[in-house]
Order: structure tokens, then C-alpha cells, then sequence
């Protein structure tokens, strides 16, 4: 199966990664090709290139990479022994490619590039959802994501175990608190809304206990309670949390995840999960052919 093929499999657009990657690409690309390759291997060397990873993580990207060079020559030949979604080892092998060893080193850094910071997403994801495994709670990504690399960002979350918020603005209706303050007012906003939308779920963001019952009065089931103590996120729970769904915000960190969760609540909201993971460490090994 080609790449494209399989990221459409996976619930990805080929078109817009085929378009990240290319643009990827050209970064290095832009002005010529890789003089220091070209001068130093020769166009008949062929090699093996085995993207191993250092650390042990969940990896996500796979296929992303795949298509890095996929996208410079229709010479390689690629055998994938972690999926994105596993877990991978320490030393263990992600994927091998096979073909022209110019080719190989020229797409190296960009096909890491993104197989590490995906992957060090899905990690970082995997290590949340795990903190709260106890729990009926789900992790949920925001929008804090690079620009243009959302679709892929949140694609990572999902290979760690958690789900996703809004993709764009128009995917749901979320009530925080400035349109609360120009709207005059909770149920003011949430009219407002309710009128101009068809299906979209429209979610209310509160900042204090008073304001759950009026969200609750004028329709809001899905409720994200913003910097909320531990004894604040129980009480909601205790009070309503059988009329709506409550997601927790702000405030959060891995270490306290589990008591976060312990209270109730459906969904912790993260926005670490793209704005500060770190790449899991991902090397390339070079194996040239007889």
C-alpha cells in the first residue's frame, strides 16, 4: 500500500499531508539540490536506511514519513515494523527503506522531522492517558497546535489514545469567556448562538460554580469548567454532572492528571499535548547494500 493510501486509511487527507511534506521539502530544496550528498555518493550506491527509535514512546507518522520519499523516487522499497498507535522500544526499528542512497540522505531530515515530533505527540499523549486509566475521563487536544500542522498534530493525539476537540472553528460552538462578556451575559450568548447554528455541539466555558445553572437552564450539555480547584471540580460533579458533561481546563499538569480525573469530570482539556511535547529521540541508521 502506497502512503497516500494508507494516511487515507487512517482518516487523514493525502492531498493536505502530500502538500505539508512537499512544502517541507522545499526548505531544502528550494535552491538546488544536496550538494554535499551529490558530491560524496556516487548514483549507482544503494542502501538500507533504518529509522530507529533511542527512546521508547508511541509513534505516530509513519506513513508521513513514508511519503517524504515516496515523493522524491519511486525506488524505494519500505517495510514497516511499528504502526502508528504502538509502542516502540529503545533500539527498535520503525521502518526500513530501501533504494538510492542519494535519495535516502536527501529526505532523511525532513522524513524525521516529522516522524519525531508526531511521535513524541502520541507519547506524550499515551503518558496522559495512562495517568487517567483509572478513570472514566478522556484526554482531549485543543487548538493550541503549529500553524498549518493541526491535521496532523491531532492525528498524533489519536495514535496516543486521546480524542479531539475542535478541528476548526466551525466544527463546534465553544462559549468562552469573552463572547460571555460582549453577549452581556451566559444565556444572552448562548442564544445567540443556538439561533445561528444548525447541529453543531455548543459548549459553554464557566469560571465559577454560580454559572452552571443558568448554562445549564438555557441548554448547554457540555459544560468546560476553567481553572477550577479540586474541590470545585467535585462539587460540579456531585451537583449536575448527570444533566451535562463537564471537561476540566487549565491548571493541568501529568503529575496531577489522575486527581483531576478522580473528581468526575469527562474530559481533561490539554493543550500540552501539542504546544509542549517533545519529539521522541528518533535516529537514522545508514546500511549500504552489497
Amino acid at each position: 500500500m502506497s502512503a497516500k493510501s494508507d494516511l487515507s486509511a487512517r482518516g487523514l487527507n493525502p492531498h493536505l499531508v502530500e502538500a505539508l511534506v512537499e512544502l517541507a521539502l522545499s526548505e531544502d530544496l528550494a535552491d538546488g539540490p544536496d550538494i554535499t550528498t551529490l558530491a560524496t555518493i556516487d548514483e549507482a550506491s544503494r542502501a538500507t536506511l533504518n529509522l530507529v527509535a533511542r527512546n521508547p514512546g508511541v509513534v505516530a507518522g509513519v506513513h508521513v514519513a513514508q511519503l517524504v520519499f515516496e515523493l522524491l523516487s519511486d525506488e524505494f522499497i519500505f517495510e514497516v515494523f511499528i504502526k502508528d498507535g504502538q509502542k516502540v522500544a529503545a533500539n527498535e526499528v520503525i521502518i526500513s527503506i530501501k533504494g538510492p542512497t542519494q535519495v535516502l540522505l536527501t529526505a532523511e531530515r525532513t522524513a524525521l522531522n516529522f516522524l519525531t515530533h508526531l511521535s513524541g505527540i502520541a507519547t506524550t499523549t499515551n503518558l496522559w492517558v495512562q495517568a487517567v486509566s483509572h478513570t472514566k475521563a478522556k484526554i482531549r487536544d485543543t487548538r493550541k497546535t503549529i500553524p498549518g500542522l493541526r491535521h496532523l498534530e491531532k492525528y498524533a493525539v489519536r495514535c496516543g489514545g486521546g480524542v479531539n476537540h475542535r478541528m476548526s472553528l466551525n466544527d463546534a460552538a465553544l462559549i468562552k469567556d469573552n463572547h460571555i462578556l460582549v453577549s452581556g451575559g451566559v444565556s444572552e450568548a448562548f442564544e445567540k448562538v443556538k439561533k445561528s447554528i444548525s447541529n453543531q455541539e455548543i459548549e459553554v466555558e464557566v469560571d465559577s460554580l454560580e454559572q452552571i445553572p443558568e448554562a445549564i437552564r438555557v441548554g448547554a450539555n457540555f459544560i468546560l469548567l476553567d481553572n477550577f480547584s479540586i474541590s470545585e471540580l467535585k462539587t460540579a460533579v456531585a451537583e449536575y454532572g448527570a444533566k451535562v458533561k463537564f471537561e476540566a481546563s487549565g491548571g493541568l499538569a501529568l503529575e496531577n492528571a489522575g486527581i483531576v480525573a478522580e473528581t468526575g469530570v469527562d474530559y481533561l482539556a490539554v493543550g500540552a499535548l501539542t504546544h509542549s511535547a517533545p519529539s521522541l529521540d528518533i535516529g537514522a541508521d545508514l546500511v549500504l547494500n552489497d
